[in-house]
């Protein structure tokens, strides 16, 4: 069985320096500056980290709170620098490493040309987006260049947490301690049900309708929105959209575990998508083979054999078939 890693995340020390200087000291962060030293390894130590684990391919992707809430300006200069060093760890382990680009979504036109670029000529396979840019949700129309480029390149974007916004943060985190207010706004659960949020957002806005063979990519076992799916199916009967909300999850999304290591949601998620719709991650280095080994995670499966090869590799192996490279 191959075993790939679809949340896989890396920094850089530029990164970490505009981090530093623009964005907020919050738990997020916090847990991002513990990691620095792995987030940096694109070399021996993440290779023997995914030895052990059972990875055998790693997706690489920027971290939050990646380029999204940086200056303009900042992000810009980074985003070309950040996306070539990627793409240099993907052609010094080739076949260990794969690739989503970063992008300066502040700058969409030049977003969506540095995805262009991050495609055609670097060889990579799609983006990581993190679900706020600045204070907007991703389904803004000024963003609308940014997806129709992954469209016509027939690229996923996967879709990630974002830390909230401080008066969201104040309001409903707000009061318990610095600690345990800072986790429940985002890793248990704030920043899953505010990127449920943001999926659905985009479906809603007729994203889908309008660029029928775009792929977005969700982890954490489908960001809450599965486990409630029959209840938010009751917004058919507001919207304008071509098809039953609950559609889309069947032909636009894929679900990832984002590192929750639990076989009862695996056996949800199959029920409420199909296998067809679920790929692995593993959250390194937030999560460790300790954490969570990707391949005994997968070998003792309640699947058939057929079905973990599906969601360990086949399926995001038919998505690469999928991946245009010309202009």
């Amino acid at each position: 069985m191959n075993v790939v890693g679809l949340e896989e995340h890396i920094a850089t020390a530029d990164l970490f320096a505009a981090w530093r200087r623009f964005g907020p000291n919050d738990v997020a962060m916090q847990m991002t500056e513990r990691a620095a030293q792995p987030l940096m390894d694109l070399g021996e130590g993440r290779l023997r980290a995914m030895d052990e684990a059972g990875v055998d391919t790693a997706v690489l992707s920027v971290t939050t709170p990646g380029l999204q809430q940086l200056p303009a300006s900042e992000a810009l200069a980074l985003q070309a620098p950040t996306n070539d060093v990627i793409a240099d760890a993907v052609h010094r382990h080739p076949g260990r490493f794969h690739g989503f680009a970063t992008l300066a979504t502040s700058s969409p036109d030049a977003a969506a040309r540095e995805l262009e670029r991050c495609i055609v000529d670097l060889g990579l396979h799609g983006t990581m987006l993190h679900s706020l840019a600045g204070d907007d949700f991703l389904d803004a129309p000024r963003y609308r260049e940014i997806f129709e480029a992954a469209h016509h390149y027939q690229v996923p974007i996967y879709l990630h947490p974002s830390s909230p916004p401080a008066t969201i943060g104040a309001t409903y985190y707000g009061g318990l301690g610095d600690a345990v207010g800072g986790m429940l706004g985002t890793g248990a659960p704030g920043w899953h049900y505010q990127t449920g949020v943001a999926l659905l957002r985009l479906i809603l806005s007729g994203l889908f309708d309008r660029l029928p063979n775009l792929q977005v990519i969700v982890g954490h076992w489908g960001e809450m929105v599965l486990f409630y799916l029959d209840r938010i199916a009751v917004l058919d009967g507001f919207s304008r959209l071509d098809r039953p909300l609950e559609d889309y999850f069947r032909t636009n999304v894929f679900v990832t575990p984002g590192g929750i290591a639990s076989h009862r949601y695996l056996r949800w998620a199959v029920d409420v998508v199909g296998v067809d719709r679920i790929m692995h991650a593993s959250d390194y280095p937030f999560n460790s083979a300790r954490d969570f080994a990707a391949r005994d995670f997968l070998t003792t499966a309640p699947l058939s054999g057929e079905d973990q090869r599906k969601v360990a590799s086949e399926n995001w192996n038919s998505v690469l078939q999928q991946i245009r490279r010309v202009h």
